[in-house]
């Protein structure tokens, strides 16, 4: 792809101490957020979060109770939407059905009176690869491609800011991560800031540089994909961000590197720098994918010897195969149920239902929490609740046990 003339980079935005209250309600509560140009960055989070409700102040769709909203060093808060540098792609395409391909994306530049809005948007068509259907009509096209011509129109008017609101939310599942990669590479091209509304957790860690995930009207964790998923500081994060096994008990015992803390009768080691939490009653977790499953014992000096955690031993009560991997819901008396993802490297399960086993993971792998036994409690309860609500996100495991 060239990029031509889309070569300018987007403005930065600012948003300092956001409030928006609502009849009954406060959707937002003094958000403060700033997002560098030429970035991409998502608000993720469940619905009723906040995130769209931030999208639309930006846009100038809806006053902030509180605060002020800057793009690119001015402050827009007063701001009619029209006036502002933005410009945004809803779920609903809405293109003008009446108008061919080109029309459309040439529409907005008509309006404004901008020279040769002809050339402008077949230059647009092309970096979205869709100029050979730029004589169709928006029925002639599939989702996919109707989505691009939304994202052409929006892109050719050289927004300093271009929002995205759950844009991929109509396609299917094969097509919308073929979209994914197509946005991120779109937005690598034209160099604008992207704003990206979403509630699902592998389209936010796909397409962004920055995520922030969004809670009741706060943001909860805010960092690139790796380290929100890798180091989640809350259960919240945690459980909606993906799946987590979680296990909560008292510290037995600590060293500058390391944190034991005793779970159901056995005891699990963290490094002390992945442990915000390193006294009293404190929740660690794992994710699923990093556990091994054993159907032996393993030699107790070994296990100290290589820096691994071992739970067990432990029945298999459920067996799900999902594809890529296998999920294994494994029962350890004293501590609850353990999920394990395993990679599906030969035919059938590794283990059956009713089978006796183990399982372990590197000490490395292993995270606590900030929040207090309690709050992770309700936190993962409601990650796991909203996951389940929204359906893209995947159905969040939790192991919660006092020791």
């Amino acid at each position: 792809m060239a990029a031509g003339t889309f070569a300018e980079k987007g403005a930065d935005l600012e948003l300092v101490g956001i409030t928006k209250t609502f009849p009954g309600f406060t959707a937002i509560r003094s958000l403060d957020l700033f997002i560098p140009a030429g970035s991409f960055f998502a608000l993720l989070g469940p619905s009723g979060c906040g995130k769209t409700t931030t999208l639309r102040l930006v846009a100038g769709l809806e006053e902030p109770t509180a605060g002020r909203i800057v793009i690119g060093g001015r402050d827009v808060t007063s701001t009619k939407s029209f006036q502002r540098p933005v410009n945004t792609v809803f779920q609903s395409y809405a293109l003008f059905p009446h108008m061919s391909v080109l029309e459309n994306v040439a529409f907005g530049l008509r309006r404004r009176g901008i020279a040769a809005p002809l050339d402008k948007a077949h230059e647009a068509l092309r970096l979205v690869e869709l100029d050979h259907l730029a004589a169709r009509r928006p029925g002639q096209l599939s989702g996919g491609q109707q989505q691009r011509v939304a994202l052409a129109r929006a892109v050719v008017n050289r927004p300093a800011l271009l929002l995205l609101d759950e844009p991929l939310g109509a396609l299917d599942l094969k097509l919308r991560r073929q979209m994914q990669l197509e946005l991120k590479d779109i937005q690598t091209e034209v160099g604008l800031t992207f704003l990206h509304v979403t509630h699902d957790q592998e389209e936010a860690m796909t397409m962004a540089d920055t995520i922030a995930v969004m809670n009741k009207g706060e943001i909860e964790q805010m960092g690139a994909p790796e380290e929100l998923y890798e180091l989640p500081r809350t259960a919240f994060v945690a459980n909606f961000l993906g799946q987590s096994n979680l296990f909560t008990g008292e510290v037995v015992g600590s060293t500058p590197d390391a944190l034991t803390v005793a779970v159901g009768g056995q005891r699990l080691v963290i490094p002390s720098q992945r442990a915000p939490r390193r006294t009293g009653t404190v929740t660690v977790g794992v994710r699923p994918e990093k556990l091994l499953l054993l159907t032996s014992e393993p030699d107790a000096g070994s296990v100290t010897a290589s820096g691994t955690n071992t739970l067990g031993p432990g029945r298999v009560i459920d067996v799900s195969f999902s594809g890529v991997s296998t999920q294994y819901t494994i029962s350890v008396p004293g501590v609850g149920d353990v999920i394990v993802f395993a990679q599906n490297m030969v035919f059938g399960p590794v283990v059956h239902v009713g089978a006796e086993v183990w399982v372990s993971w590197n000490v490395e792998h292993g995270f606590g929490l900030e929040d207090s036994p309690e709050e992770a409690a309700a936190g993962a309860a409601e990650a796991a609740a909203a996951a389940g609500a929204d359906g893209d996100v995947a159905t969040s495991a939790l192991t919660t046990v006092r020791g």
